[in-house]
């Protein structure tokens, strides 16, 4: 049998963790539930989980700060929630490396679909035909599709979020070819995927940052004006 999904619910108001914590137990997750970030931590420290949804609002030390701690050692997808609809924190959040973003109030069917759809993706590394994944190369880099890697010239690796890595792989596997947003979203993260437009620019500036010798003159990803981005490098399979 597959094991359930192993959520961790992050929040400092103890009826959303017991509202969330029953609605996706109902629906065959494990769940477990933290009110600030050390417990959150406490609870990484102990056993695995398969995915995090982290509230910004916390008292002591917020949402945005302890997604950028998590970053810097774990690819634990993520998925923010906020009661400001402030459009400036979803970008934020994505810069930081969160997967997803959902303003409250939510219907919580409406964060069932997120959660799945992330577990999705994060479970890619899970290909049962790893020789239908290949490793790409472009350029210096190797991005290894079964691993979800991505390594230098130098073998180190590049950490990336999962968004990062999928939008990555889209303009990998489709290489010199202009690429609206709707397009590089739906090959990203899946056409039911509810998303605000400047999402696709805040990976694509990530992806940059890691990629570009000079992200502000980009080579390898390039913006095509009213048109979308253009992945500049030959593509091998290996």
């Amino acid at each position: 049998m597959t094991p359930m999904p192993h959520l961790l619910v992050v929040d400092d108001d103890q009826d959303i963790l017991t509202l969330l914590g029953t609605f996706l137990r109902k629906h065959q997750h494990r769940v477990s539930t933290a009110q600030d970030g050390a417990a959150m931590f406490a609870i990484l420290d102990t056993e695995p989980v398969d995915l995090i949804i982290l509230d910004i609002m916390l008292q002591h030390e917020d949402g945005f700060s302890l997604c950028q701690r998590l970053r810097a050692t774990s690819r634990v997808p993520v998925i923010m929630l906020s009661a400001m609809a402030d459009h400036t924190d979803r970008v934020v959040g994505l810069e930081i490396g969160a997967d997803d973003y959902l303003t409250k109030p939510f219907d919580q069917r409406e964060l069932l679909a997120r959660v799945k759809a992330v577990l999705r993706r994060s479970n890619a590394a899970d290909d049962p035909a790893p020789s239908l994944r290949p490793s790409l190369r472009f350029g210096s880099w190797i991005l290894d599709v079964t691993r979800r890697e991505l390594r230098a010239s130098d073998s180190s690796l590049v950490p990336l979020s999962g968004g990062e890595f999928d939008l990555l792989l889209s303009f990998a596997e489709h290489p010199q070819r202009v690429l609206t947003r709707d397009q590089l979203m739906d090959m990203a993260r899946g056409p039911d995927h509810a998303a605000f437009d400047r999402s696709i620019d805040v990976q694509v500036s990530r992806l940059r940052a890691k990629l570009e010798e000079d992200p502000r003159n980009p080579t390898l990803i390039r913006t095509v004006r009213n048109g979308g981005y253009l992945f500049a490098s030959a593509v091998k399979r290996s």
